[in-house]
């Protein structure tokens, strides 16, 4: 076999940079394989372990949120990785847009560390859906590859077709904090009976949560007694 020419090198590289980074994607250091090296991963902005329970908003002290005692969102307990905010976000739209692997493997790894204890009476692991449309035009659902190690490690079964999303709601970003509450309703069915099921649903960012409101809303009346959220990054307040 000839040598191979400089363009098959080239994209050699690439996929290997996909699979196993050689520099870290927050500074461009060695990184010995891992997506983050050492110090970069050390300085992620990690969120609080004073965050509400329930929507993982800065609590009184562990407790919950003035906002979730006022009006208490139909899940039951939200437990978020990062703040999204530099370099996560960053991160965030590389493995949404980008398909960088490596990066789903390294939120999926530390979404099991986090969620070792969540939840401990689940019985079911939803992966956030996607409408087919974006799924078509993104190739593959991030939270369902963020759900996966989860799944196994804690030996819940992944519920890829309990929930559908019937509506294709447009981009949160961009919209007013009422728009942002008003925008997934009707976005979600469900036909399985769920009654006293115990649910954790797997995203990868939640901003206002009106999305995981309205899913946990169609699990709800669909007979499910808990709805936990597990998230990589939760934008802080305001959004």
């Amino acid at each position: 076999m000839s040598n191979p020419t400089p363009a098959l090198l080239a994209l050699w590289q690439r996929v290997a940079d996909f699979v196993a980074p050689q520099r870290c994607f927050a500074c461009g250091s060695s990184s010995g394989g891992d997506a983050l090296c050492t110090p970069c991963r050390q300085a992620l902005p990690r969120r609080p372990s004073t965050a509400c329970p329930r929507c993982a908003l800065p609590g009184l002290g562990g407790g919950l949120c003035a906002a979730c005692v006022r009006r208490p969102p139909a899940y039951d307990a939200t437990r978020a990785l990062y703040d999204f905010a530099f370099p996560v976000d960053a991160m965030v739209h590389a493995l949404k847009y980008r398909h960088q692997l490596a990066l789903v493997a390294y939120f999926a790894a530390e979404l099991r560390e986090l969620g070792r204890d969540f939840g401990a009476d689940a019985e079911l692991l939803l992966p956030m859906p996607l409408h087919p449309r974006r799924l078509a035009e993104r190739g593959f659902n991030q939270a369902v590859e963020l759900a996966r190690p989860l799944a196994r490690s804690r030996a819940l079964p992944l519920a890829l077709a309990l929930v559908s999303k019937v509506r294709d709601i447009p981009a949160q970003a961009g919209l007013g904090r009422e728009e942002r509450q008003r925008n997934p309703r009707g976005a979600f069915v469900c036909d399985q009976d769920l009654h006293g099921q115990r649910v954790i649903v797997v995203d990868d960012v939640m901003t206002t949560g009106a999305t995981l409101d309205e899913l946990a809303r169609c699990l709800k009346g669909r007979g499910a007694v808990w709805v936990g959220n597990l998230v990589v990054a939760r934008t802080p307040a305001p959004y």
